[in-house]
């Protein structure tokens, strides 16, 4: 699947809410950064943060309460 697509498809799981998506993706990112496992099957020393953590919003394995609850 193209990121186009996977784009596109994160983006309805958050109701079109682009503010939203770019929160999780950046909470994301930053606990992948930290070490945090993949929850995709994406290597993080061969695809980008940003890539594993929209495939991640897309395929519904991320969202934002998952994120909220991961702060706390």
């Amino acid at each position: 699947m193209r990121i186009e697509e996977i784009a596109s498809k994160a983006l309805e799981k958050v109701n079109g809410d682009r503010y939203l998506l770019s929160n999780i993706l950046f909470t994301r990112i930053n606990e992948l950064s930290r070490g945090a496992k993949p929850l995709v099957n994406k290597d993080v020393k061969i695809h980008k943060l940003s890539d594993i953590a929209l495939l991640e919003v897309a395929e519904e394995k991320i969202s934002l309460d998952k994120v909220e609850d991961a702060k706390n």
